[in-house]
């Protein structure tokens, strides 16, 4: 016979009154019960606090219809058996908290961390065609991953003001992405989807990798992220080798994080300001960017013209490498653009024929009728005829 196990007024939860078992805290066993159906299930209707130093463990499912918000202590899950759940009306709040669940911990309701989540077996679960819920990691809230695919399955959101990892996969895959979040009390959230976006198993529209803005060349059709955040957002990918990178790209300089656009129905570039690793797994990093003006996020490669061969330059005036050359520029009309690293212009000019020499030309950069620092910047030519664009990268280096 199912039992549910029920607390219908205030319970304070004190470190001299546990019932200890392996250091934690039977809680079903404080309690008296109720005959239901169903699984077994620990269900608050009142006011439950764990106190510093307590410990609490919860083997069956909790139902959470009272206040659990106000925890010090550390709040275990443990099934070796069954999965388990947390459900209810009212958002419970841990203080540390950790899943040891073999088949999986379930969030039916939204659910708060606010100092540290430790991932010991089984994933935490959110509803994918739900983002509103989410696992909620509260401004000073850190995870420890006890094995290295240990992750949510779902929707990860973060309140605070730092860099932050979302622990995020699907299947048996982690692929975290890594933000920072520089607007105060301002939630961020994202998910990882094993899927191509031509057909996502939860959104009601396609993502069509062959809708293209005129500088990207392909678009992954293995995986793809949903992001949340504040304007003037960056946001760092993550790839392994089963993301196929090699596929994309030859060379980590033509990678890009891409972004579908929502109102133009396409993908667009959002640039690529850092990169690590090899074409088998890496890291790369965007330019700034609005995330409220994009749906999802994936991996895609540059628009490249064989017949142009680009050289970097030391505009030094020693008489070698002076100025940036692109051998063959001059037989086609052109646009040239030059950004550095946060996506600003730095350099724009019609009908380029081999002559800049480093000096900024752009109205919108500080260091206008300057010569830029030493650094990597991004450039775009636009061929008039034929209508051909390519992208590349460029070192200044004096």
């Amino acid at each position: 016979m199912s039992q549910i196990y029920q607390i219908m007024s205030w319970c304070s939860l004190l470190p001299i009154n546990k019932i200890i078992m392996k250091k934690r805290i039977i809680l079903f066993s404080l309690l008296s019960s109720l005959v239901g159906l169903g699984q077994q299930a620990f269900q608050n209707s009142g006011n439950i606090q764990i106190h510093a130093e307590g410990e609490v463990g919860f083997h069956i499912d909790l139902i959470n219809n009272g206040i659990f918000n106000e925890n010090l202590g550390t709040t275990g899950f443990y099934n070796t058996t069954a999965p388990l759940s947390i459900s209810g009306r009212e958002i419970p709040r841990f203080y540390d908290m950790e899943v040891d669940v073999i088949d999986n911990l379930f969030l039916d309701i939204n659910t708060e961390v606010s100092n540290s989540l430790a991932y010991l077996n089984g994933d935490i679960v959110t509803p994918r065609n739900t983002p509103t819920i989410s696992l909620d990691f509260l401004e000073n809230a850190f995870f420890i991953l006890q094995e290295a695919a240990k992750k949510t399955d779902g929707y990860v959101s973060f309140n605070g003001n730092r860099i932050f990892s979302f622990p995020i996969g699907d299947d048996n895959k982690i692929r975290p992405l890594i933000t920072t979040n520089t607007t105060p009390n301002t939630v961020v959230k994202a998910a990882y989807f094993n899927e191509d976006p031509n057909f996502p198993s939860v959104f009601t529209s396609i993502f069509d990798t062959s809708r293209v803005e005129s500088v990207v060349n392909r678009v992954s059709t293995l995986e793809f992220w949903d992001f949340d955040g504040p304007n003037n957002s960056v946001v760092t990918l993550t790839w392994d080798n089963e993301s196929e990178i090699d596929q994309l790209v030859t060379n980590l300089l033509s990678l890009r994080i891409v972004g579908w656009h929502i109102q133009d129905q396409e993908w667009k570039d959002l640039g690529n300001s850092n990169f690590t690793g090899t074409l088998n797994t890496g890291t790369i990093s965007s330019f700034v960017f609005n995330p409220s003006d994009y749906e999802i996020l994936t991996l895609g490669s540059l628009v490249t013209i064989d017949e142009l061969e680009v050289f970097s330059f030391s505009p030094n005036n020693d008489g070698a490498n002076d100025t940036f050359v692109i051998r063959g520029i001059e037989s086609f009309q052109n646009e040239l653009k030059i950004y550095n690293r946060w996506g600003n212009i730095v350099f724009e000019t019609t009908n380029y024929q081999n002559d800049w020499d480093g000096i900024s030309n752009s109205n919108r950069s500080i260091r206008q009728g300057e010569k830029l620092p030493v650094g990597t910047y991004f450039y775009t030519l636009q061929i008039k005829s034929p209508n051909r664009t390519t992208t590349g990268w460029i070192y200044i280096n004096y």
